[in-house]
């Protein structure tokens, strides 16, 4: 058993010896470079010669629509009758398949509610609870201190509820899909029938990929990722009755869940502005003043250079007094 091992080292003290390994070393590294290289070239050449064939994603999805919001911009402010509604169209339409669990009620205070306006939004929720004399499930009244409950016990629950589909949070959404609002409310208004859809470009889809029909209990909509999605549309228009007297189309609909979602993503919004306006005249005037302070004291100062290192003449005869006190040359 002993040779078993003893023989391979033999042979590389042989090559060792006659100073091949680095030849071999170099010889197999230049194999699998040419290797590396031909693999590349061969994809390159086959990329060409037969293209990966356009999706219909590809050819017909659409870039979200431009939505402006009050609370855009640097010095954006959210505009609570707006984000009220949008809180609305929440409650009557979304909260059936969608939760807001980094939500609590007593957060849209901050939308101009009043303590009792919040407590008995509050109670017209049913929160889960334990049964305090039996220890089972049970659900009681919200009260502020409590988070928005989600509409399904857990995902399996959901799932069953909507095809398989799992209904994202809504909480952060504004912060996780690119473009934000504005992608939220294209995705809301953005429902069509796909029959005689045509591109940009002019081009029908069912024409040009005749196999991208949308399958059974999906919807069809350009401006999701993939142009099929579970969720049918959510807002028609006119099922919401606004207190104000807004008008309940549609498009107003889908913007005021819009700017109410961009305020649930990030409801410090309005101080984060507010703190970093007041750092930006913080330092200016600093840098104002020391500018000021800069040309009092020190503009007229003249700079002075001192003689130093070590060809300074002190330097030179110290070093040089050393060297003969060790008896080093030089």
């Amino acid at each position: 058993m002993g040779f078993l091992f003893a023989f391979p080292a033999m042979v590389i003290g042989f090559f060792v010896r006659l100073g091949w390994v680095r030849s071999i070393a170099l010889l197999v590294g230049s194999g699998f470079a040419l290797a590396a290289t031909i693999s590349l070239g061969s994809g390159i050449a086959a990329y060409y010669a037969t293209p990966p064939l356009p999706l219909a994603a590809d050819e017909f999805h659409l870039e979200p629509k431009e939505l402006t919001l009050a609370s855009d911009g640097p010095f954006g402010r959210f505009d609570k009758a707006q984000v009220q509604r949008g809180l609305q169209v929440y409650t009557e339409v979304c909260k059936g398949c969608h939760s807001l669990n980094f939500v609590a009620f007593r957060d849209i205070k901050a939308l101009g509610y009043t303590d009792n306006e919040v407590k008995a939004f509050a109670a017209q929720w049913d929160v889960p609870s334990i049964n305090p004399d039996t220890g089972e499930p049970a659900t009681r009244k919200g009260i502020p201190s409590d988070h928005f409950p989600a509409p399904f016990p857990n995902e399996t629950a959901a799932r069953a509820n909507n095809n398989n589909a799992l209904p994202p949070d809504l909480s952060l959404i504004a912060k996780s899909r690119e473009g934000g609002p504005s992608y939220i409310y294209s995705l809301l208004t953005g429902y069509t029938n796909q029959a005689g859809y045509r591109n940009e470009k002019g081009a029908e889809l069912l024409t040009e990929f005749p196999d991208a029909k949308t399958p059974p209990n999906l919807h069809f909509n350009p401006y999701f990722a993939n142009l099929n999605l579970a969720m049918p549309p959510p807002l028609k228009g006119g099922e919401i009755t606004y207190a104000d007297g807004t008008p309940n189309t549609l498009d107003q609909e889908a913007k005021d869940v819009a700017a109410f979602l961009a305020w649930t993503a990030e409801p410090k919004l309005e101080a984060r502005h507010a703190t970093g306006l007041s750092v930006t005249i913080f330092l200016l005037v600093a840098t104002i003043l020391a500018y000021l302070a800069y040309q009092n004291v020190w503009a007229s100062a003249k700079r002075v250079v001192r003689v130093t290192g070590p060809l300074e003449p002190n330097n030179q005869a110290k070093t040089k007094k050393a060297k003969t006190k060790a008896g080093v040359a030089g």
